[in-house]
This record gives structure tokens, sequence and C-alpha cells, in this order.
């Protein structure tokens, strides 16, 4: 019933005020005259003076015709079901997130709310999740990177897909050790170059310096930036937080500051240093706030006609009166 009530309506409502005079016409059939009456001493004289009154067309056939106006209203007031869709059309901003899973972001100098040590990538992938989450109209796709890069998804507006196969991006997914922050941003860039979008984002997460690749970050980020890409570079890690020797046999702090806010700098982006969640998380927040989606929503009407289905019951109602009353002529006079 419910259902019913939510989509069906009338598309010309008005039509349903003559129902108002075809109600009257049926108490007007119902109220009795005046009656006239002759007296006669014995009725045995009016045996022969006419056959009895059928009375199964004024009783059945009459009120029938009148009934078939209801259902012709109805049809003129035009019943539909309707059903109410929301579309939404994007106004096309694409970002590819290029994010570092080098064995360096395990070292877990981050802290959980409660204190615990936490590794970099576990804190990053959080973040980022909730950064698509909070993105639905915009085209995101991912690349991951150590000693090479790798797409993790194409650019797609399948959110769901997205995180899902983010969810099985761990530190042991690609064997090639090293940083090649280069190749990460030339991989995206490639992405990004077909694509007929108004804007084009590289998200580049990295806690280290670029030490594998066959094309510089510098270069990679001139060559982005002829594609009209721009790129905000994220140095994720605690200032006092290093390569951990079972990783490298002289531990060594690893990050690159100059070379990533020269990146960002080059390519019109802004360039972020996270030290702990909160300001992870104000990162991402600060470039959800710079890279802001225009949509366009509408509001979808699809009407199913049900007129013809009253418009046959209202023909049926008087093709049977007039069946009847033909059946059933009254008495001639």
């Amino acid at each position: 019933m419910r259902e019913f009530l939510e989509h069906f309506t009338f598309a010309q409502p008005q039509w349903l005020l003559l129902l108002i005079p075809c109600a009257l016409l049926f108490v007007l059939r119902r109220g009795r005259g005046a009656e006239a009456a002759l007296t006669f001493s014995t009725l045995s004289v009016l045996v022969s003076l006419g056959a009895k009154v059928r009375r199964s067309a004024f009783n059945f056939g009459l009120p029938l015709a009148i009934l078939a106006l209801v259902p012709a209203i109805f049809a003129m007031a035009r019943p539909v079901w309707r059903n109410e869709y929301q579309s939404k059309t994007a106004s096309g901003i694409d970002i590819v997130i290029a994010f570092d899973v080098s064995l360096s972001m395990g070292i877990d100098d981050f802290r959980t709310p409660d204190g615990r040590p936490l590794p970099r990538i576990d804190a990053a992938k959080e973040v980022v999740n909730k950064f698509i989450e909070s993105r639905p109209d915009d085209r995101i796709g991912m690349v991951i990177y150590s000693g090479r890069p790798y797409s993790v998804s194409p650019i797609t507006l399948d959110h769901d897909w997205l995180l899902h196969s983010f969810r099985q991006v761990n530190l042991n997914i690609l064997k090639e050790m090293g940083t090649a922050i280069g190749s990460a941003i030339a991989a995206s860039s490639s992405r990004l170059d077909s694509r007929d979008a108004k804007s084009k984002i590289i998200v580049l997460i990295t806690d280290g310096a670029s030490n594998s690749g066959k094309i510089s970050p510098i270069e990679a980020a001139e060559n982005a930036k002829k594609l009209g890409i721009k790129i905000y570079t994220v140095a994720v890690g605690t200032e006092q937080g290093r390569v951990d020797s079972s990783i490298q046999r002289f531990a060594r702090q690893e990050f690159d500051l100059p070379t990533l806010r020269k990146i960002a700098a080059l390519t019109g982006g802004e360039h972020y240093w996270a030290q702990n969640v909160e300001s992870l998380q104000r990162t991402f927040k600060s470039i959800d706030e710079l890279e802001k989606s225009e949509t366009v929503s509408r509001t979808v009407i699809e009407d199913e006609e049900l007129f013809p289905w009253f418009a046959g019951a209202a023909v049926l109602a008087a093709l049977a009166a007039a069946f009847i009353l033909a059946l059933n002529p009254p008495p001639a006079p």
C-alpha cells in the first residue's frame, strides 16, 4: 500500500472535479418524484390494459451508464505510475593516487590514538581510504610503486572496486627494491594524458628519496606540467624516523623534501609533510578542499500512463449499459 501511495498519482487532477456533478446525478436518480394515483373500485379492469413493466433496464442499465462516467473522468485526469530518479553529472576531476609501498613504509614512527606504534603504510592507507570515499563524483585511479610502478586500478568511478583492490596492497606486493618516484609520476601521467577532464591531479605519497627508475622525479614532473597535470606531494614520516638496519645496511633519513617541494611547485600543486596521523588527515582534507568537484543534480521523472485501463473500463461499462437497455426496452406509451 505504501508503494502504491508513493508511485500512483494523477498528471491532470483538475478533471477530478467532474466527480462532483457525477455524484449529484446519482443522488438525483435515487430521489422520488411526485406520486399520481387513480381510484378504482376493482383492479380487475387493469389486467387487460398492458403488460407488466420490466424494471431491470431502469434498475441496472441506467446506473451502469452513469457509473461509466467515473472511470472516464479518471482517464481524463491521466493516472500515472511515477518513478523518480536522481541524475548526477560531475564536472570531471580525474585523480591518480601514486602510493609508495617501499619497505621503509613499514617504519612504525606514527602512533594510534591510544599511543601504540603504527606503521606509516597503515596510517596512510586509512587516510587515503577516507579521501576516496569523500569524493564519490570523481574518477580515481591508483598506482603503487617501490623499485617500479604498478597499476592497482584504472581511473574509474567504481570506488567500491578501487577500495577493494587497495585493501590488498601491502609491503610485499612488489618484489623490486627501492623508491622510483620519477617512474611513478610518469606512469600516473600516462594514465591521465588520454583523459578528457577539466582537471587532472596526481597525489604522490612517499616516505623517501628517489633511488630507482629510469627517469628522475624532476624530469617526470616537467613532463606532467606539459600535460596540464598538477601534482600534490605528501611526505609521510617523522623527522626522527629512520630506515631500520634490517632494510638498509647503513640506516639513514630517507626524506628528500626539497625535491618533493620542487615537484609540487613545478606543476602548480602543493607540498605537505605529515609527521603524525592528525597532520596526515589535515593534509588530505586540504587537498580535498583545494580540488572541489562541481556536480549538477537533476531529478528525472518517468511516468507510466495508466489511463488506457480506466478508459477501457468506461467503454465496457457503457457497452454493458447499452446492452441491458437494448434487451429490456421500456414499454411503449
